[in-house]
């Protein structure tokens, strides 16, 4: 598997975070977009995997195991997609665990925030959307606001609340950029920079990520991914070549309501770059 055009997927979530479908459902859907290589991506949360590689095997589909794991660089979020790890290790299981701890009374101040600005039963409403309690996230909240009819979707939401300077955002510490690297790498997998274009970073700043990022041991960052125009694709390819990283394709599905890009719907990563699937070949199921 060391084509740039395969159609791997290699970024979607499930109800075990933040998505909407279960691990099975995904497998099936991937399969039937004709995705060649999946992993499922949970945030902070590997409790899906065993469920997916079931499925995926199943399908006959090839399967790799996968998190994305919330760091905190810069005062900025960030988050590190870690791929092909054996998900029985217990330091990356208990690492998962510390970052997900925080969530919980995170979540009581947003609602707090949204009960002052007029919006009673955020909380709760949030937690009639979760799976697993401890990843209560800012999609559920949002997706409370969509049900109540205080916006009309979730664009609208991020737009209006729950993001750095409006009613709802909650800044969290999450783990270090080296630890996460660490737990993913000492697990046996590859860590990936994920949607850089994402966080908004100055260049120097930016700069920075991708270098603290390789001395930690990094080795991928997603050059195809839902959140990236075709012209964000030839920077972070160039940006790839740059810092000698693979290069990772993943849509960063949650939800056929919400997200904007299907599962196997990316175009094909650009042509001289290595694919992190070729570094990962070892480790497919």
């Amino acid at each position: 598997m060391t084509t740039t055009l395969l159609n791997a997927d290699l970024h979607c979530h499930s109800v075990v975070s933040d998505g909407t479908l279960t691990p099975e459902q995904l497998a099936a859907r991937a399969h039937a977009n004709g995705v060649q290589l999946w992993a499922l991506t949970d945030h902070d949360e590997i409790g899906g995997q065993q469920r997916a590689a079931a499925a995926a095997r199943a399908l006959g589909l090839p399967y790799l195991t996968g998190v994305e794991i919330s760091v905190t660089f810069i005062g900025t979020t960030v988050h590190i997609v870690g791929l092909g790890f054996d998900a029985s290790d217990t330091a990356l299981a208990q690492g998962l665990a510390a970052t997900r701890g925080g969530r919980g009374a995170r979540a009581q101040e947003m609602a707090a925030q949204l009960a002052a600005a007029g919006i009673a039963g955020a909380y709760e409403g949030a937690l009639r959307y979760v799976g697993n309690p401890e990843l209560i996230s800012r999609t559920h909240f949002a997706r409370y606001l969509v049900e109540i009819s205080a916006c009309q979707d979730t664009n609208e939401v991020f737009r209006r609340f729950l993001t750095e300077g409006k009613p709802g955002f909650v800044p969290h510490r999450w783990a270090a950029l080296g630890d996460a690297v660490r737990w993913i790498r000492n697990a046996g997998g590859l860590a990936v920079i994920a949607h850089p274009a994402r966080y908004r970073f100055s260049p120097n700043e930016e700069y920075a990520l991708f270098s603290e990022f390789q001395q930690h041991g990094g080795q991928g960052v997603e050059v195809v991914t839902g959140s990236h125009s075709v012209a964000e694709y030839a920077t972070y390819a160039a940006m790839a070549q740059e810092f000698g990283l693979a290069a990772s394709r993943g849509s960063d599905f949650h939800s056929p309501q919400e997200s904007h890009t299907d599962l196997g719907r990316l175009p094909p990563l650009p042509a001289g770059l290595t694919p992190v699937w070729q570094l990962l070949a070892d480790r497919i199921q």
